[in-house]
């Protein structure tokens, strides 16, 4: 698999606890392709919502399957648009947390990119704290 250059990685074993840690802890995790970090962030009733698949995941198993096929896309890259994340605590444990990314990878040979907005709503008393994740493509203006 052809990846972007990126810095030196550390596999993740401590969950973040603060939107914003957390948000670059998953970025940085699908950018090195770290399937079983990503899918132990989400909770066992998790619901995904996924960018590129029109089905709604919510079990571990195709939460899981998700990752890895997104994983093994040539050129693979998450960019987040850092003043469009906003993140509000609902509770002491729970946040809801919001913005728009960019992925990139290789589809046909070609590096394309994929402006989306995203949702996630994370309960930090928990050990995989994705209760729920949207994620979808910013339509194209006509």
């Amino acid at each position: 698999m052809r990846r972007f250059p990126k810095g030196h990685y550390h596999s993740m074993s401590s969950t973040p606890h603060t939107p914003r840690d957390f948000l670059r802890k998953w970025i940085d995790a699908v950018n090195h392709g770290d399937v079983d970090y990503l899918s132990g962030l989400y909770d066992a009733g998790a619901v995904l919502i996924p960018t590129f698949s029109n089905r709604l995941l919510s079990t571990p198993e195709r939460i899981r399957g998700y990752f890895e096929k997104l994983a093994k896309r040539d050129y693979l890259d998450l960019a987040l648009h850092e003043n469009t994340v906003s993140s509000h605590a609902v509770t002491d444990a729970l946040s809801s947390l919001c913005g728009i990314y960019c992925w990139r990878f290789a589809v046909d040979g070609e590096v394309l990119s994929f402006e989306a907005r995203f949702s996630y709503m994370l309960d930090f008393s928990r050990e995989a704290p994705i209760l729920q994740h949207h994620s979808s493509q910013i339509p194209r203006m006509l």
